[in-house]
């Protein structure tokens, strides 16, 4: 967020922008929309203060370990509620949530609310980096560990389901994360086992 953009100023500071969240395996998981400035809406993000992303147990900040945003410096100056400020930000926003679903393996990411649909649009230079430092990257990119966070997850938001009078984005979160955690779970037990045979039903009665 410190780092200069091309106009000298701090990227962290662009009032208006959008951000994208990857995992460990550098899959796009969150796609969202500021106008409080990226250092606040993705800091409010990633210490587990107040979104409803992250009260709602869409979003584990624990995954994310690469930010892409994309400022919008061109409309600086103008106020929030400004007519054109909404245009920009919905369609930067809707371009950058196609970029992801076509990048991503599963063709989802975990938002929750239905995406405003608009004209996709020309999005500025994006800037990218990692956000954790080398001495905790090998620790929580372990997928034992990531196991057990996803799984936690998908507990929490599960018991958020069965409480409430949810949204079918919410569901559609929950089947999105259930199927990140297979694929992690499956990957993990050819990592360490092999590939795995699956047994067909009456094999086993033939093989005797």
């Amino acid at each position: 967020m410190d780092s200069a953009a091309e106009n000298g100023k701090q990227i962290g500071n662009s009032k208006f922008g959008v951000y994208a969240f990857y995992d460990y395996d550098e899959e796009p998981i969150y796609v969202g929309q500021t106008r409080e400035s990226l250092r606040q809406r993705i800091g409010r993000h990633l210490t587990n203060q107040r979104t409803d992303a992250v009260a709602m147990n869409v979003l584990d900040p624990f995954e994310v370990a690469e930010i892409e945003v994309w400022p919008l410096w061109d409309l600086e100056g103008k106020k929030s509620s400004n007519k054109e400020v909404a245009e920009r930000l919905n369609g930067a926003e809707f371009t950058v949530f196609q970029k992801a679903l076509k990048e991503s393996v599963f063709g989802a990411v975990l938002n929750e609310k239905d995406m405003a649909k608009a004209d996709e649009v020309e999005l500025p230079r994006s800037h990218r980096a990692r956000i954790i430092p080398d001495d905790l990257y090998e620790i929580r990119e372990h997928p034992d560990v990531r196991i057990a966070r996803r799984a936690t997850t998908i507990a929490s938001l599960a018991r958020v389901i069965s409480e409430r009078d949810v949204s079918k984005g919410l569901r559609r979160t929950l089947q999105t994360q259930a199927k990140r955690l297979e694929r992690l779970a499956s990957e993990r037990l050819v990592q360490i086992h092999g590939e795995i045979p699956v047994a067909v039903p009456g094999e086993e009665d033939k093989a005797e």
